[in-house]
């Protein structure tokens, strides 16, 4: 059995270590220490949610409804596309500073809202959680599932917290109006081309 622990836990950290725009959110909360322990368990918390879904059968509903995977597809572009312009308008600013509007502390539960637009609105995650880990997964016998899915599990509540962790720690070195311009469009980058990526597949 703990051979499938730690095929979910390999698998898992490899769907979960590409950066993201869940995993970008983290490590922006993190630089700016605003409530970044909490997004990361909410983050972990919807991996369980999602890992468990998928791979105790949630896997065969997507790959049988196409549309509800176009709603997801499309609504996780115009999310990315807002989210991108977000960055971007931070790079733009004539004059950036530390307390900007931008950078200064959000709403708790401004906070949670995006984290949860951020996961759950990600065709990704339902690619990873569901396709991948869940076609895996799902034919395992009922023992080693739940094993496969611990091993998962445990990945994803190591990697959010070490993320934020980190994040948070080099925040003094990351937290200057040069760096935040720098972190900003890289985010914006990746967030657009994931969207674009995203357009693609769902108009084929």
């Amino acid at each position: 059995m703990f051979g499938m622990y730690w095929q979910g836990f390999f698998l898992g950290a490899a769907m979960i270590l590409p950066l993201g725009p869940q995993n970008a959110y983290v490590m922006n909360q993190g630089i700016r220490r605003q409530y970044h322990l909490m997004i990361a368990l909410l983050c972990a918390l919807s991996d369980v949610i999602l890992i468990c879904a998928g791979i105790f059968g949630g896997s065969a509903l997507l790959s049988q409804s196409s549309l509800l995977l176009s709603l997801i597809t499309w609504g996780g572009v115009a999310f990315l596309l807002w989210y991108g312009w977000g960055a971007f308008s931070v790079v733009f600013k004539r004059q950036l500073d530390v307390v900007s509007v931008d950078i200064a502390r959000q709403s708790r539960w401004r906070v949670i809202a995006t984290v949860l637009a951020v996961t759950w609105l990600n065709p990704h995650v339902y690619l990873d959680t569901f396709v991948v880990q869940g076609s895996i997964g799902g034919q395992m016998a009922p023992d080693a599932r739940s094993w496969f899915a611990l091993g998962s599990i445990t990945a994803s509540f190591l990697w959010f917290f070490a993320l934020a962790l980190l994040a948070s720690w080099l925040a003094p070195w990351l937290n200057t109006p040069k760096a935040q311009r720098v972190i900003n469009a890289f985010v914006g980058v990746i967030m657009w081309s994931i969207a674009l990526q995203l357009a693609h597949s769902g108009m084929q």
